[in-house]
């Protein structure tokens, strides 16, 4: 992967696991996603990743109705490649997940490489009281889910998307999701160049230590050459202090409020 070039920035606008008790600026309704994609295209995102929300509680909806709601405008408002979500939420199936991404056909879609713990319970310490009854159950179920994303259930993804011409964003939570794209590659189901989203800091996958940065590099590299474009992600306070890594090695970096709602520790 060459150092020189442009920085592709992404943002991820709303996400599936800060709740509406967490931050009063995350995007809820269709209106608020649409206005804060279109202002990250603006403001320099040349790829906008898109999760819908109820309305109303501001829980997770992966139904093709939710995202009918927002993504005509923001197709019309920028010129910014959308990215449509198949990793939905841990709680949701596969089929569930990929409907979206089915349906409208999008540049781009993310695909979650390899099943983990995804362990949201300790931001339960932050909070004492929530605004809705599914935020609180939202984050205790967390302690005992398996995110699951089979082989199976990523051949279906793949699959499902063959014939829209979707790009995808691989997203890889830790160093053997890098192993399972490159068994997907040597099998021929997956073509380069490979666009690679790095995900450090959520518990149950790789951390974000800078030596983990320049692990999951690395081994990107020797895995894959020059057949792939790589793009981090901080979880949480992690989030800018991991993108200037990446940036500095040569990298993209994905950015917004679905993956950290602070600037710091």
């Amino acid at each position: 992967m060459s150092i020189k070039g442009k920085v592709v920035i992404t943002c991820a606008i709303t996400g599936s696991i800060h709740t509406p008790t967490m931050t009063p600026h995350l995007p809820i309704t269709p209106d608020e996603i649409a206005s804060e994609a279109i202002a990250a295209a603006e403001a320099g995102a040349a790829i906008l990743h898109l999760h819908a929300r109820d309305p109303e509680t501001g829980k997770p909806d992966q139904t093709p109705e939710a995202f009918a709601r927002f993504l005509p405008r923001i197709k019309q408002g920028t010129a910014a490649a959308v990215n449509i979500t198949t990793g939905g939420s841990p709680f949701m199936t596969v089929e569930e997940r990929v409907r979206p991404a089915a349906q409208f056909k999008p540049e781009v879609a993310s695909l979650n490489m390899g099943s983990m713990n995804f362990g949201l319970f300790p931001l339960l310490d932050k909070y004492k009281e929530f605004k809705h009854d599914w935020e609180r159950q939202h984050l205790e179920a967390t302690h005992d889910l398996v995110f699951r994303n089979s082989f199976k259930d990523i051949e279906y993804v793949l699959e499902t998307c063959y014939e829209n011409g979707t790009r995808f964003e691989f997203e890889c939570y830790d160093i053997s999701h890098l192993y399972n794209l490159k068994h997907f590659a040597d099998r021929g189901l997956v073509k380069p160049p490979f666009f690679i989203q790095s995900v450090f800091g959520i518990l149950g996958g790789i951390g974000a230590h800078p030596e983990d940065v320049s692990h999951m590099k690395r081994t990107a590299d020797r895995l894959f050459g020059s057949d792939y474009r790589w793009s981090v992600l901080g979880a949480g306070a992690a989030q800018l202090r991991v993108a200037a890594q990446a940036a500095a090695m040569g990298g993209n970096v994905r950015v917004g409020i679905e993956d950290s709602i602070w600037a710091g520790r």
